[in-house]
């Protein structure tokens, strides 16, 4: 770790938290951004535009700035002279003190230190591999295999910040509206078959598989999806499943989340929502990230899926493996198993990651 300067430490300090990205990179930045806020009179967090949402539900942040960065994404913004000026613009006129900027285990917080220097800021920490020259004031290296919820909270507490008492790290949003009105009373399952990146997702026929053996072992199943996916969660809903597919924004998605039993979906945003909520998650987990950095954060949950299969640690976006065996080779058999477990057996599974995390890997295929 090299540290050239402390951050002002009095609770008179503005505090900016930099997490691009997705809405599951934002809910996993949670604990650190309440460590931040806990030492800070005014904290701020700086997402992308997939992020925001996200963003406006995290405790303990004042105010929500967005940049679409052209180094993130699936589909990166074009660099435009105007954007970055607005961008600084907007961060030298609130003045912040101190910066942390939260990255995954495989991107360089370079491009972001560059333009908080260029705005004024006069404190930044980042976990970085590469040589940062004036750009860091605080240049923090992760330990190995953290997960990534626990990484940004090593990296508050090497810039001084921590929890306030009470705080246990675990992923948190504001409280979720009543959702009943959408679900009904009658207690249900989440299956959610979407993700942005298909090689983390059950095939649209999978799925619907899915949902017909949970109906049948007496299950009553609710589907969710976002606007773009009223198609897949019709399909995958078929006639013995509530789609609920467009039906709800991310606020309400946290709700009907809240309210399920258990939540049934991919390394996805909503796997670290339901997480967020306190919802035990069936994770369908394509190895192609890591499970260790990947998995639901501090709740139970059961990952199934060949967690050995070719295409681990390839970081690929369409599986690379014909058929998509890693996960469409779980059969019904062992996802009825690990329902059944979460809903009966929660506290006998083993810790993983953090206390209060609970998996099993089921290998298949």
């Amino acid at each position: 770790m090299t540290r050239r300067t402390t951050p002002r430490r009095q609770q008179t300090a503005r505090t900016l938290v930099v997490r691009l990205d997705s809405a599951g990179d934002v809910l996993l930045a949670g604990p650190a951004v309440r460590a931040a806020a806990a030492g800070s009179a005014y904290t701020a967090v700086l997402c992308g535009p997939l992020g925001e949402q996200a963003a406006r539900l995290l405790p303990g942040v004042d105010e929500v700035l967005v940049h679409d960065a052209p180094w993130v994404g699936l589909e990166p913004a074009p660099v435009r002279r105007e954007a970055t000026d607005a961008l600084l613009d907007a961060l030298a006129a609130r003045r912040f003190d101190r910066a942390l900027i939260l990255t995954s285990f495989h991107q360089s917080p370079l491009p972001a230190a560059l333009l908080l220097k260029l705005a004024g800021i006069p404190w930044t920490g980042a976990d970085s591999e590469h040589y940062p020259g004036a750009l860091l004031d605080l240049r923090h290296r992760r330990a190995p295999h953290r997960h990534e919820a626990r990484a940004a909270l090593d990296l508050a507490e090497a810039a001084g910040f921590a929890l306030p008492p009470g705080d246990d790290g675990s992923l948190r949003i504001t409280p979720p509206p009543d959702t009943t009105p959408l679900t009904g009373t009658a207690p249900y399952l989440v299956v959610h078959p979407g993700a942005a990146v298909p090689a983390r997702a059950w095939s649209t026929e999978r799925a619907a598989r899915a949902v017909a053996a949970l109906d049948e072992a007496g299950h009553r199943v609710v589907v969710t999806g976002g606007p773009a996916e009223k198609e897949l969660t019709a399909a995958v809903a078929g006639g013995c499943a509530l789609d609920l597919g467009g039906r709800t924004g991310f606020l309400e998605l946290a709700g009907v989340l809240a309210g399920a039993r258990a939540v049934v979906t991919g390394n996805t945003g909503p796997s670290h929502l339901a997480a967020a909520v306190g919802t035990p998650v069936v994770c369908l987990f394509a190895p192609v990230v890591p499970a260790e950095r990947w998995a639901p954060y501090r709740v139970p949950h059961i990952l199934l899926g060949d967690q050995d299969a070719p295409c681990a640690g390839t970081r690929a976006r369409v599986c690379p493996v014909s058929g998509h065996p890693c996960l469409d080779s779980v059969t019904d058999a062992e996802l009825i198993e690990a329902v059944c477990a979460l809903l009966a057996q929660r506290t006998e599974l083993r810790p993983v990651n953090e206390p209060g995390g609970y998996a099993r890997s089921e290998a298949s295929g």
